[in-house]
């Protein structure tokens, strides 16, 4: 039935209201009659008021069609609409005064006034009363989604009326911080405080909470983050006032929370002197740009404004996508952009480029990262990570780059995998590179995880909690340093230009995250709960599976404690020591023996010699490659 109604034309819904409101008029005036006379006798009033009766229904439909009283639409009847009803309530009251003087009618001079308070009354309880036969016949047709609305200001107010015209979420109730709000009702619904937040949800089967407070900090936006992460709701919020502006409506604005939330860490500001003097009106060139790091990173330099911006990458498919989203920005923001296909382990290519375009600065994001896949390829991860990086530095120095800046990770410090070895040689091969040059400056940037990156446990959490589960985390005590892939980016290209030479920069990373905390908070952020002996009823179970070869249980950023400040309270810059000359190139030239014959014994080995805290006697066999934390 419900559908029924929603589907006639407007025109139809006008005059089902124009013809309801007739009828109102008419059995308010009877009532306002049998007030003021103290008895109910229809026939009397009628015969009393003869040309009253039919004549004030007529001249009220006049009314309310010149009005638009009629167009009111039940889902966005709101405060703002009584003054219409008012308005004609109190112009029908004048029409009966003036229709009983002049036909010289017996009608007492307090009926008009009952009358407009009647009608005035009942027209607005009426449409209440419409409202609610609707919700009712949903609730009854459908099982609409129960939902709490965490915020009753204005944007929780317009998102209630929003939620109203939609047929897919059923509004229970309003939850505010501010003490003076509890108990309240707004907008027909109540406002209670968040510490009944747990009870709401079961006393009213919500499945889902809704933050309305857009002015909320990121730090606070992730403190609800968390406490809502354990109740088993999902939740979505609203972004801040400008994101809102973009959207098509208010409920198109609306978004799940993701793990980047619950960092709560807010994005670095690109709007700096230092970077304006290292990239604006120069030529940049980003090599792995079509990778995770690498795309955000031309993302951000578009927004400092290089004359050119050079896109390296081996992937074609990877190129042609960073290429296409930035074919419009790059514009906009008067930068020229040049995509090229390209290994970095190809010298010539890389003088062609560097000689071409006069690059002036190289971002070298382009390394093989997952810990299982390089350890399953040894050889090949040190081709790319280990020469390909050297490679591109020599190409830098002999190309006179102005700046170098290598993106590192912190599986280098201490490196148990393959991976973190040959990103601990290509640092100390950089390292070194910058002690034989004074003409370019060579950096390096040492972070930890990104969330949501290719390869990181955030999609493939997602798809396992999207299938049921289980999620699988290799040991409940593992830990791991995260950043936005954002800020990440942000703080990369500022540490890039604030380098003299020679830097190794670590980016301040916070607190590290127990990955079996990250599991749980994602299930309870998808209206989930964890299934364990404490809770054996609940939906998804996190299974342990075990450390992976060359995992770590903790990750560290520094191989030395010694650290300087910069002008960024994120960005430290790390004295540690690296080996000689000589050392390196021995290292190097057994290396390059190692990948030409194909040994992945021999490439262990040449690693382990010049990165001490390696062993390169284990060996790893009939691995399964899964994602990387």
């Amino acid at each position: 039935m419900e559908q029924t109604l929603l589907s006639l034309p407007r025109w139809a819904k006008s005059l089902i209201f124009v013809v309801a409101d007739a009828v109102l008029i008419f059995l308010c005036l009877v009532l306002a009659y049998a007030l003021r006379m103290g008895v109910f006798d229809p026939g009397v009033f009628i015969e009393r008021s003869a040309l009253l009766f039919p004549a004030l229904p007529l001249i009220g439909i006049a009314v309310i069609l010149r009005t638009g009283m009629h167009k009111i639409k039940l889902s966005a009847f709101e405060p703002q609409s009584i003054p219409r009803i008012a308005y004609v309530s109190v112009v029908l009251m004048l029409v009966a005064f003036t229709i009983s003087y002049l036909a010289g009618l017996r009608t007492p001079r307090s009926v008009p006034v009952i009358f407009g308070l009647l009608f005035f009354v009942g027209a607005i309880g009426m449409r209440f009363a419409a409202i609610r036969m609707l919700e009712a016949l949903r609730g009854r047709g459908s099982e609409r989604e129960r939902v709490l609305i965490y915020g009753a200001g204005v944007a929780g107010v317009q998102l209630l009326s929003a939620l109203r015209r939609a047929h897919d979420m059923r509004p229970v109730g309003f939850v505010d911080d501010n003490k003076a709000l509890h108990g309240l009702l707004v907008a027909g619904l109540t406002v209670h405080s968040s510490a009944k937040l747990a009870d709401l949800v079961a006393r009213k089967r919500v499945g889902r909470v809704l933050l309305a407070i857009p002015s909320l900090t990121r730090e606070r936006q992730a403190e609800l983050a968390q406490t809502l992460s354990k109740l088993p709701v999902e939740v979505q919020f609203l972004p801040s006032f400008a994101e809102m502006m973009a959207s098509n409506s208010l409920m198109d604005s609306l978004r799940n929370f993701t793990p980047d939330d619950l960092l709560g860490r807010n994005a670095v500001d690109p709007n700096t002197p230092e970077v304006a003097y290292t990239y604006q009106d120069r030529t940049v060139m980003v090599t792995g740009a079509g990778g995770s790091i690498g795309s955000e990173l031309c993302r951000q330099l578009v927004q400092c404004r290089p004359s050119r911006l050079v896109l390296y990458e081996m992937s074609e498919f990877a190129l042609y996508a960073i290429e296409r989203e930035l074919r419009e920005a790059g514009p906009e923001h008067g930068v020229e952009i040049v995509a090229r296909l390209g290994s970095v382990c190809d010298r010539g290519r890389l003088d062609t480029l560097i000689a071409e375009f006069g690059v002036d600065v190289m971002v070298h994001a382009a390394a093989y990262k997952h810990v299982p896949m390089v350890e399953m390829n040894e050889v090949e991860g040190a081709r790319n990570n280990v020469i390909g990086t050297l490679t591109a530095a020599a190409a830098a120095r002999d190309g006179s780059v102005d700046r170098f800046i290598l993106i590192s990770t912190d599986k280098a410090v201490r490196p148990t995998s393959v991976m973190g070895a040959t990103k601990r040689f290509a640092e100390i091969a950089v390292q070194d590179m910058q002690e034989r040059t004074s003409r370019t400056k060579f950096s390096l940037v040492r972070f930890g995880n990104v969330l949501g990156s290719s390869g990181s446990v955030i999609p493939l959490f997602k798809d396992q909690i999207a299938a049921g589960g289980p999620v699988t985390v290799t040991d409940n005590r593992v830990t791991r340093f995260f950043m936005t892939i954002s800020e990440a980016a942000g703080l990369v290209l500022l540490a890039g230009a604030y380098a003299t030479g020679g830097d190794v920069f670590v980016l301040d990373m916070g607190r590290p995250v127990r990955i079996r905390d990250l599991a749980e908070r994602m299930i309870g952020m998808s209206g989930k709960s964890v299934r364990d002996d404490a809770n054996p009823s609940g939906d998804i179970e996190i299974r342990e599976v075990g450390l992976r070869p060359g995992e770590k249980l903790y990750e560290e950023l520094l191989i030395d404690s010694a650290m300087l400040s910069t002008p960024h309270d994120k960005i430290l810059r790390a004295q540690e020591a690296f080996p000689s000359q000589i050392e390196v190139a021995r290292a190097l030239a057994r290396l390059r023996a190692a990948i030409a014959a194909g040994d992945d014994t021999f490439v262990r080995d040449a690693i382990a010699d010049v990165v001490g805290e390696f062993s390169g006697e284990a060996r790893i066999t009939g691995m399964v490659a899964t994602p990387a934390e």
